[in-house]
């Protein structure tokens, strides 16, 4: 992860010091494992957890010599442990640890994302009720169509969130696997009880069949999540990106004291927050691709995902931790301008009331298709001669023989359109949020 995008926890979990420090956690774990099914000496396996040790700086430059990750790190822990250190990796292949120790850097990354996530939610939530009955313009195809309110936008946002909050889960539950299967997954030269102890004691279950990895289709479906996490927050950036338009102005981003929204136009305050987290939900869906290719590998095993996986996973689990930062400090700092909001819901002389009255004159006798045309007449003089709809509507002798002025009152009164709603939000305030 380049420096602007550090999340320091994320990186900690990616660390070298971290990865071999699992590496090593497996191997004692597998030396004990052998010496209570008296494979060999409990002393030994006693003397491999009090001695053995490692220097990252010591295993790269071993690994210098070895070219091979793993092979390097079990010399330098040998070395460190003295003779009883040849029990390190007996039976083993360089898969069984490195996939285990995966999985738990997995696990340990799906726990921070988590965490941020249900602050994020925690957010979206306390805004959905606070504007409950904010008034605004919805859209479709970009064009006003019907009065909403701030609150359901922001309801709906909610429960997508809870949905990722389950996919992450599932996807943590998917990857929290380990396999101690030996070369091509067949326990030759391993006992099952092995795996089925270095598992237990790591918190992981044990693959139910592996070859010589664990199969990465779990994998694929943990940075599938990631994605779908990212295109969520990307679609909540869009959208305040879109309500942010100096046309539009329903919201703002917090905007900093000493904050310069252009290096040439002070009056600017753009949408830069957002703007990232839309650019970073890009990189995070691309290597979502490369997480289905790593999928296919040769026979029981090669090696073609394991220069993916170095760069892909540390990446979008650390851009979408910041993403989530980024996110939940827009919303929790959010300026929302009601006035501009109901302003819009009022434009071109109440036009977004149209579906009203064509139902109350269908409603009250008139033919659909008659009944259609005079609103689609009123509304095209709303439109394109800058006219009032409402205005139009309440001249019209067709509408003024079936609807009164109490009915065409309560026909263009907003609030209308939010009575409905309870419902949503009776369901958003039983959401459960941690801490909240």
């Amino acid at each position: 992860m380049i420096p602007r995008y550090d999340v320091p926890e994320l990186s900690a979990v990616w660390s070298d010091e971290a990865r071999l420090g699992h590496w090593l956690e497996i191997e004692l774990l597998a030396v004990e494992a052998w010496a209570e099914l008296g494979t060999i000496p409990v002393a030994d396996a006693a003397a491999c957890r009090e001695r053995a040790s490692f220097t990252v700086e010591a295993v790269l430059e071993r690994e210098q010599v070895t070219r091979h990750d793993i092979a390097a790190f079990v010399d330098v822990v040998a070395a460190s442990i003295g003779p009883e250190g040849r029990w390190i990796h007996f039976g083993m292949t360089s898969s069984d640890v490195l996939d285990t120790a995966f999985a738990l850097q997995l696990r340990a990354a799906a726990d921070l994302l988590l965490a941020r996530l249900e602050s994020l939610l925690a957010v979206v939530k306390r805004q959905a009720l606070a504007h409950r009955d904010t008034l605004m313009m919805g859209r479709s195809h970009g064009i006003h169509a019907e009065p909403i309110s701030f609150g359901q936008k922001l309801a709906v946002w909610a429960f997508e969130l809870d949905r990722d909050r389950e996919r992450m889960r599932r996807a943590r539950e998917t990857v929290g696997v380990g396999a101690i299967s030996g070369v091509v997954g067949t326990y030759a030269q391993l006992d099952p009880r092995v795996e089925e102890l270095v598992c237990t004691r790591l918190g992981l279950r044990p693959a139910e069949a592996s070859t010589q990895v664990i199969q990465r289709d779990r994998h694929a479906e943990y940075l599938t999540t990631l994605a779908l996490v990212a295109s969520t927050l990307d679609k909540i950036a869009t959208e305040i990106r879109h309500l942010a338009r100096t046309e539009v102005r329903e919201v703002q981003e917090p905007f900093a004291t000493g904050q310069k929204g252009s290096s040439a136009m002070p009056h600017k305050r753009n949408p830069v927050v957002c703007e990232r987290v839309s650019g970073l939900a890009r990189v995070i869906r691309g290597h979502a691709q490369a997480a289905l290719e790593n999928v296919a590998l040769w026979h029981e095993r090669d090696i073609s995902h394991s220069s993916a996986e170095r760069m892909i996973f540390p990446d979008a689990t650390g851009l979408l931790a910041f993403m989530l930062q980024d996110v939940t400090w827009v919303l929790d700092g959010l300026v929302v301008f009601p006035a501009q909001m109901e302003a819009h819901v009022w434009s071109h002389g109440g036009i977004a009331f149209s579906q009203s009255v064509l139902l109350a004159l269908v409603g009250a006798g008139m033919p659909r298709d008659d009944a259609y045309r005079i609103v689609q007449r009123a509304a095209a003089a709303a439109w394109d001669e800058d006219a009032s709809f409402r205005e139009a509507i309440e001249a019209d002798p067709e509408v003024r023989a079936r609807l009164d002025d109490a009915t065409l009152a309560e026909l263009f009164d907003p609030r209308r359109f939010l009575r409905n709603l309870g419902g949503v939000f009776e369901k958003l305030e039983k959401l459960p949020v941690e801490g909240a």
